[in-house]
């Protein structure tokens, strides 16, 4: 049977600031980002299987991509843990605000890598991540592909 890929879209709002960045986005700012994930594999085609017919069931897909990354990610502020907004972080994080402390720049191009990381995880073994498009502004994102890796 033929491979095919099935891509399930995600909103979420999530805040960050670039440490050491020479552009505007030194600050804290947010974004209304945008993920579309796709994978890859072979229609079901056992015909007694609820989910005859589907790669994975759109449910399956989405239950794992909110639970790794919308869940996570959703409302709150992403720093590097590396820098000095470490301090900032703890601030926020005793005024109860929702902080996510990494080890890279939260630039979407890292973003992309890690949420990249987190869904290969949690796919059946028989689907592939195929890839994935973090879009941070109407005209920027960033793209991850099985294929370049």
């Amino acid at each position: 049977m033929s491979n095919i890929r099935i891509t399930k879209q995600f909103s979420f709002e999530t805040g960050h600031a670039l440490y050491g960045y020479d552009g505007k986005c030194k600050n804290v700012h947010g974004h209304s980002y945008k993920l579309s994930v796709t994978v890859i594999g072979a229609p079901i085609t056992d015909r007694n299987n609820p989910k005859f017919g589907m790669v994975i069931d759109f449910t399956d897909l989405k239950k794992i991509v909110k639970e790794e990354i919308v869940d996570h990610f959703d409302h709150a502020t992403v720093f590097n843990q590396t820098t000095p907004h470490v301090e900032l972080a703890h601030e926020l994080k005793t005024r109860g605000h929702h902080v996510i402390l990494v080890d890279y720049q939260p630039t979407s191009e890292n973003m992309v890598l890690d949420f990249a990381d987190k869904i290969k995880k949690r796919l059946p073994s028989e689907i592939r991540l195929f890839s994935l498009r973090l879009q941070e502004t109407e005209t920027s994102f960033a793209e991850w592909f099985a294929s370049d890796n």
